[in-house]
């Protein structure tokens, strides 16, 4: 933001001075910005400030405001009913592919994740999930669902990871778990809501196939999911019996990502029907579908295009494109069903 934004004044409400600022005296705190206006970075610290921005915006349009912040289910309930019909907001996962300075291998991505400071600070992508998981998830996250039994929490967060590119199965879970389906069903939306998670949602089509209804879940950063799952290198990744998963997941947040930071909305979704016929990530572009089937293999194989090529028989008219992505360096794009190294995916994206 204060490169994109570099002729705005700005504040962290993280520093306790600053804060103490924007608390005693709101309005004088607004107006020392410059004419441009003010970046206010995590504005979840001081949630009266949007009130006076309501005023000010509407006496002064030309005056802009940049808030941030990362605790979404309070900050985003505070934007909504303070500046509702005034906003304009743009949900930012961790780093896409594309915005990483350098290239490494894939078993490196998976495992070190995406976050920002593991890949600008150099940090150590264990260390920093592991103090991740015990501030945010095991406090903040846990002090908001109220849970009681901290060991029933952490099991559910590592039971998720397991379930990696698997359809969600609450009564599974709350069989596992000992605590009841809505309690799990909570849980979970607390999750997505802070973007831990998100619920890949199933294609539907007036058909006379019977469909897969529930979603797949996925982690919106792979390096966490390894951390949960006990994965403590690259090298032990690329034995782990997770890898397959891990970069379906890693594949489905990077079109997620492509969305988002368009400022678009998620219209992904994948295919499986009763008889187990699958598509791993459907993505809808002006009417039509891409296809995109996801393997961790480096060599390639026509077996991983039934899928697609079954889906195009049951639904000829609404897929423009398809593609195999993988991790192979063998790329063939124009075929009918492209072959794609994971590294172009972004190439596919953006036609």
């Amino acid at each position: 933001m204060r490169h994109i934004f570099s002729d705005m004044t700005y504040y962290s409400l993280e520093n306790i001075d600053i804060r103490s600022m924007a608390t005693n005296d709101p309005r004088a705190f607004l107006a020392s910005g410059n004419k441009h206006g003010m970046i206010l970075d995590e504005i979840q610290n001081v949630p009266m400030l949007l009130s006076y921005i309501q005023g000010i915006a509407d006496e002064n349009p030309d005056r802009k405001f940049i808030l941030s912040g990362s605790a979404n289910f309070s900050m985003i309930k505070s934007v909504n009913q303070s500046l509702a019909g005034r906003t304009a907001v743009f949900e930012l996962l961790p780093l896409s592919q594309d915005e990483l300075n350098g290239t490494t291998d894939v078993d490196t991505l998976l495992f070190n994740g995406m976050y920002p400071s593991v890949w600008s600070r150099g940090m150590r992508g264990g260390f920093m999930y592991q103090i991740f998981v015990m501030t945010y998830l095991e406090r903040d996250v846990r002090d908001l669902l109220m849970v009681k039994d901290l060991s029933v929490f952490q099991k559910f967060i590592r039971l998720c990871a397991a379930r990696i590119g698997s359809v969600f199965n609450a009564s599974e879970l709350s069989n596992e778990l000992g605590i009841s389906v809505n309690t799990v069903k909570s849980w979970l939306s607390v999750l997505e809501a802070s973007y831990l998670v998100i619920m890949l949602q199933p294609f539907y089509e007036n058909t006379r196939k019977r469909l897969t209804k529930s979603g797949k879940l996925y982690f919106t950063d792979t390096g966490l999911a390894c951390y949960l799952l006990g994965i403590e290198s690259a090298a032990q990744l690329r034995r782990d019996k997770m890898r397959g998963a891990l970069f379906e997941n890693f594949i489905v947040t990077e079109a997620l990502k492509n969305r988002l930071n368009n400022g678009k909305d998620n219209n992904l979704c994948f295919y499986r029907d009763s008889n187990m016929n699958e598509v791993d990530l459907l993505l809808k572009h002006e009417g039509k579908l891409t296809a995109v089937e996801i393997k961790s293999a480096e060599t390639y194989h026509t077996d991983f295009e039934k899928g697609i090529k079954r889906f195009k028989s049951y639904f000829p008219d609404h897929v423009s494109r398809s593609a195999v992505v993988y991790t192979g360096n063998i790329e063939m794009p124009e075929r009918e069903i492209g072959v794609i190294n994971y590294a172009h995916f972004s190439r596919l994206l953006q036609q």
